[in-house]
């Protein structure tokens, strides 16, 4: 038998083949460092942050952020405490009023002898324009120290920054307490912007502020 007959035809069924080898698997993607635990994303598709968008979990409320966002993303309020009511404002300036005007009254009548306010016109001019320019800078201490007067202290609000809720420490707690208290010392014209400025902010959004508020950009908010 010759060797051609005894080598098996190519088209064998029962020749072993050689075995081709396997196809490589895919590499594994590149490591991102800084990518979050669980591959970023979460359920919702945000991106690795809370069931109902957002940093925090409820949405809005980043780190460091317990209030949440009340009137929008972007808005200078997000993170902020609520705005104080308009009550509890109205009700600490009587306070405040009270604890500046009535020492004041009593040391001045004392030291003037005693007076008739509807009948001797310029002592009562005297005395309102001594009471202005003492609460103004009663005020402007207080907020410019810790953003409360007494009155605010005991009603439970304080002064913010509208840009970063910070203490209006310097020119701002100035501005503030001057915008309110000295135009009452103007007469006539003084009083009617002294009321336009505190009702301003009945009908100001969203912010509820009043002009005093405005020339120094701050708001009320509420305070633990």
């Amino acid at each position: 038998m010759s060797s051609d007959q005894a080598r098996p035809p190519e088209d064998d069924p029962f020749r072993k083949k050689p075995q081709e080898p396997p196809p490589s698997a895919p590499p594994p993607p590149p490591y991102d460092a800084d990518a979050p635990a669980g591959g970023g994303g979460g359920p919702y598709g945000d991106g690795g942050g809370g069931p109902y968008g957002g940093n925090g979990p409820y949405g809005g409320a980043g780190p460091g952020n317990p209030y949440g966002d009340q009137f929008g993303a972007g808005n200078p309020l997000a993170g902020m405490p609520p705005l104080a009511g308009r009550g509890r404002r109205l009700v600490a300036r009587i306070i405040d009023g009270l604890i500046v005007g009535i020492p004041v009254s009593v040391i001045v009548s004392l030291a003037v002898g005693g007076y008739n306010p509807t009948k001797d016109t310029v002592k009562s001019t005297s005395m309102s324009v001594i009471i202005a320019i003492v609460y103004f800078v009663y005020e402007g201490l207080m907020l410019t120290s810790r953003g409360q007067t007494v009155g605010k202290r005991m009603m439970k609000i304080r002064v913010a920054m509208l840009e970063n809720g910070a203490i209006p420490a310097g020119r701002p707690g100035w501005a503030r307490a001057a915008t309110y208290s000295l135009p009452e010392i103007v007469p006539c014209c003084g009083f009617i912007f002294w009321l336009v400025n505190v009702l301003w902010c009945t009908w100001d959004k969203p912010y509820q502020q009043c002009l005093h508020d405005k020339a120094a950009r701050t708001v009320v908010v509420t305070a633990g």
